[in-house]
C-alpha cells in the first residue's frame, strides 16, 4: 500500500497527524507512506516511523516570490517529485485549497474531508472520495477517522498512539519552559515563569529555555536572570530541540507548536491557554493538563487584548494563572 499524505503545516497540525499514521502502520504492516509538507516542518514529519519520504513543499516561500520559484526550476522539481510515482491513496488531511492543489499534482485516488467538514469547502470538490468528519472533536481524532475511512479499517479497540519513542533521561532531571508564541496574548507573565522556575529549583530541577528572535531572547534572559537553575540554550533547530523536549522530566508550554510535540512524546506537559480554546486543537497525549482562563471574555481568539490593549505580554486572562497552580498540575502529572 502506497499512500501520499498532504499536511503542509503548522507544527501542531503536523504532530496531530501522528496517531493516524500509527493506526495506518498497524493496519498495513507494509505501508509505504510519503508526506508532502512545508520545509519548516519536514524535520518533525520525519520523526514518525511510518514516514518513508518527505516531499518538501516550500509553498509559503514560493508564494512570496512566485516568479523566482518558476525561473529557478523549483516549482518544476516539486511537481516532478509529487508525480514521480502512482499512489494507491492520496489523503489531504488539511482541507484547504492550497493543500488540495498540492494533492492534485500527485497520481492516485484523492481522499479528503467533505464540503461540510473541510476547512475550506471548495477544497472538497477536488477529491475523488469525500468523507464526513464533523469539526466537533479534536483534530487528532478527526484525522484518525479520515485515515480509517480512506484506507478502510476500523478504529475499534485501537488506542491513540503518536508512535514516537520517549526520550532517554540522562544526567540531572530538567524541565523545559516553552515561553515563545506568535501572539502577545498567548504569553504568560515573566513573573509567573520566574516564580515557577524558583519552585522547580527548590525541588532540585533545572530549567532549559531557548529563544527565537529578539523578543523571545529578551524574555528568556529576563526569566533566567539571577536564577542559577535556569539555563538558556543556544539557538536551536527542530532537529536539535526534539531530543531536548523528549528527554525532559516535564514541560510547561504556552499555546505553541512545540507543546504539542512534548505531549506526543508522552512527556508530562502543562499547557497555558488564555485567548485560545484548546478543545479542538489543544494538547493531545497521555500525560497532559490544560490550564484555561476563567474570565468571561476568554477565549476571545484575538491577538490583542480588548480589556487591556496596552499589555504587551501576559494578558489578564493568563496572568490569573499562578505559578503555584502550574506547579501543582505538573506535580500531579509526574507523581
Amino acid at each position: 500500500m502506497k499512500v501520499l499524505l498532504v499536511k503542509l503545516s503548522s507544527l501542531g497540525d503536523v504532530v496531530h497527524t501522528f496517531p493516524a499514521l500509527t493506526d495506518a502502520m498497524a493496519a498495513y504492516p507494509g505501508l509505504q507512506l510519503d508526506w508532502a509538507v512545508e520545509e519548516a516542518f519536514a524535520p518533525v514529519a520525519r520523526l514518525h516511523p511510518a514516514v518513508r519520504n518527505t516531499i518538501v513543499v516550500p509553498l509559503r516561500r514560493m508564494l512570496r516570490k512566485p516568479l523566482k520559484a518558476l525561473r529557478s526550476g523549483e516549482a518544476g522539481r516539486i511537481r516532478a517529485a509529487l508525480g514521480a510515482e502512482r499512489y494507491d491513496i492520496i489523503i489531504d488531511a488539511q482541507g484547504l485549497m492550497k493543500s488540495a492543489a498540492v494533492a492534485a499534482l500527485a497520481q492516485g485516488q484523492r481522499h479528503g474531508f467533505d464540503r461540510a467538514s473541510a476547512r475550506e469547502s471548495l477544497a472538497a470538490l477536488t477529491y475523488h472520495r469525500r468523507h464526513h468528519v464533523p469539526e466537533v472533536e479534536h483534530m487528532a481524532v478527526r484525522i484518525r477517522k479520515l485515515f480509517a475511512a480512506a484506507l478502510g479499517y476500523s478504529l475499534d479497540g485501537r488506542p491513540a498512539d503518536a508512535g514516537l519513542m520517549p526520550g532517554a533521561q540522562t544526567g540531572a532531571s530538567y524541565l523545559v519552559f516553552l515561553h515563545g508564541t506568535t501572539w502577545p496574548t498567548k504569553t504568560w507573565t515573566r513573573a509567573g515563569w520566574r516564580a515557577l522556575a524558583e519552585q522547580a529549583g527548590a525541588a532540585g530541577l533545572d530549567i532549559r529555555l531557548f529563544a527565537q528572535g529578539a523578543t523571545e531572547q529578551a524574555r528568556a534572559e529576563a526569566i533566567a536572570d539571577g536564577l542559577p537553575n535556569v539555563h538558556l540554550l543556544p539557538p536551536q533547530t527542530l532537529e536539535t530541540l526534539a531530543p531536548v523536549i523528549a528527554g525532559a522530566a516535564g514541560v510547561v508550554s504556552a499555546d505553541t507548536g512545540l507543546g504539542h510535540l512534548a505531549a506526543a512524546y508522552g512527556v508530562p506537559t502543562v499547557g497555558l491557554y488564555g485567548p485560545t480554546d484548546p478543545r479542538l486543537t489543544g494538547l493531545y497525549g497521555p500525560r497532559v493538563v490544560e490550564l484555561k482562563a476563567t474570565r468571561d471574555c476568554a477565549p476571545c481568539e484575538k491577538a490583542r487584548c480588548r480589556i487591556a490593549p496596552e499589555v504587551i505580554e501576559g494578558p489578564p486572562c493568563l496572568a490569573d494563572i499562578s505559578a503555584a497552580e502550574v506547579w501543582r498540575a505538573l506535580a500531579a502529572l509526574t507523581a
